[in-house]
């Protein structure tokens, strides 16, 4: 396929590619095109930045474009997207492409106020463009209707699932005609990913496009082994020596993320950073000073930088290594695009060198070791027959959904707590008792014992005294630190406002 114009695609369409400079298809636009244009269903296996957006996106448009929308414009066309960055992409892509049409398309996310998605849906939209969750919260608020959906697309399926959304996914399926066309894009295909595509295809066109081997054979590519308390300052000494000028540091956690581009601006390094707990806003406005060049680093996790559409990056910094070996793939392809080269860095410490394993184990090599660094550490090197995978100890991802250890051993002490209270409260009202003590101290305590907290062991008393005092001393340190950072910060709080 060498031009768009052999696509047959609508001539409106065709006008606005090439006001874009579209020219020639990508191997995924040519493969998935033509198999939406015949009406066929379609599994595909592409990375992000491999034109997958337009694959999709232009037949369903031309499809909708041939035919008159019914009375009140209902919804004819799908596309739910994990996060809130894809979702905003697709969305500025169907405006480009669609822009001599006459279709209306909108995008509905969290994170912001919901007043004006509900306003653009009254109105009537054509394409809706959503992430799970605030699509299910407005149907059941009776705001959206998927009764008469013709075209869904699942994008970055994979990544639905991997971030829960599997039940929220299987309920918006119910929710449109089972008569319809359907498309699944996956960057991998695990067994779970199988099996919806089971479920959710018929007779699908497989269209597989594997990261091509030229991509990474553009990249240099390091791994420092280094303790894990040293990975900020060899971060640090990186990034002053290699002259970043727009480069990615990629972590296994939210708050990790924050701390660490707090600390970098700290240094005198402008950075921000990425991830699924900033609202909408905060997100737009980091990326937008990533793109601008007033911040040169962004740091980021895995889910949120789905959303990074920037074609320069030069450095790519794998601060924690991914326990999937596709997902190293996927951060350093973030560089080296359009022909450019790049350089990827990746830092071990003990408990990642299983990580490192199976990641080599892909690339079908060994990454080459920076031993000329301050802080090398040989004993986070792998051993030889190390088999790939987490070691003993070591993290497995982000944070989990169900909180830290400490808060579900207090949910579970307040649940205890609160079984005796209510066990206390029966056995009041089967003596008379009906009413519930007016004095604090005495709620959920037996008569016939002392006080003390209700719904927990009772102290010991050496024990409390020196729990107590190490908390008071605790909390005044923490008090004078904060008022120390304050103080230190506000003329730089004061220099960015």
């Amino acid at each position: 396929m060498s031009t768009f114009t052999e696509l047959h695609l609508d001539e409106r369409i065709l006008e606005a590619l090439h006001a874009e400079g579209y020219r020639t298809p990508t191997p995924v636009q040519a493969e998935t095109i033509p198999a939406l244009m015949d009406g066929r269903d379609v599994l595909g296996i592409a990375q992000t930045g491999t034109g997958k957006t337009a694959a999709f996106a232009l037949p369903i448009l031309h499809h909708l474009a041939a035919e008159k929308p019914a009375n009140g414009r209902p919804i004819r066309a799908l596309m739910l997207t994990p996060t809130r960055e894809l979702a905003a992409q697709i969305g500025d892509r169907l405006r480009v492409y669609g822009r001599h049409l006459p279709l209306y398309s909108t995008v509905i996310f969290g994170g912001v106020g919901q007043s004006p998605q509900v306003k653009a849906l009254r109105r009537g939209v054509d394409v809706l463009v959503a992430t799970p969750g605030r699509l299910l919260d407005l149907h059941q608020q009776g705001h959206v209707d998927l009764s008469e959906v013709q075209h869904f697309v699942l994008d970055e399926a994979d990544r639905m699932l991997d971030m829960g959304f599997s039940k929220d996914v299987d309920r918006i399926l119910r929710l449109m005609p089972e008569r319809r066309q359907n498309l699944m894009f996956s960057a991998t295909m695990p067994k779970a990913i199988g099996s919806l595509a089971n479920d959710m295809l018929y007779q699908p066109v497989s269209v597989d496009i594997s990261p091509e081997a030229p991509t990474t054979d553009r990249i240099e590519q390091y791994v420092s082994f280094v303790r894990k308390q040293d990975k900020r300052e060899l971060l640090i000494d990186l990034l002053e020596g290699q002259m970043v000028s727009c480069g990615i540091v990629f972590t296994r956690t939210k708050h990790g993320a924050n701390r660490l581009a707090k600390q970098l601006e700290k240094v005198g390094i402008p950075a921000d950073s990425i991830h699924g707990d900033k609202s909408q806003t905060a997100r737009t406005r980091a990326l937008e000073r990533f793109r601008n060049g007033e911040v040169f680093v962004l740091v980021a996790t895995d889910i949120a930088s789905r959303g990074i559409d920037v074609e320069d990056i030069t450095h790519v910094f794998n601060f924690d290594l991914p326990n999937e070996p596709e997902v190293y793939i996927h951060r350093i392809g973030r560089t080296a695009r359009a022909g450019r080269e790049g350089l990827a860095y990746a830092f071990c410490d003990e408990s990642e060198s299983g990580y490192l394993v199976g990641i080599q184990r892909l690339l079908g090599h060994d990454i080459e070791v920076l031993e000329d660094q301050p802080y090398h550490f040989e004993k986070a090197r792998p051993k030889p027959g190390q088999k790939p995978g987490r070691v003993k100890g070591s993290p497995v991802g982000g944070p989990s959904r169900r909180g830290t250890g400490r808060g579900r051993d207090m949910r579970r002490y307040n649940r205890g707590g609160q079984k005796r209270r209510e066990q206390q409260q029966r056995s009041n009202k089967s003596s008379g008792q009906g009413r519930k003590p007016n004095n604090r101290s005495q709620r959920g305590q037996r008569s016939d014992q002392p006080n003390r907290p209700s719904g927990g062991r009772p102290p010991q008393p050496n024990q409390r005294r020196g729990k107590q005092q190490g908390r008071s001393n605790a909390s005044n340190r923490r008090s004078s630190n904060r008022s120390h950072r304050s103080n230190r910060r506000q003329p730089r709080r004061d220099d960015r406002s």
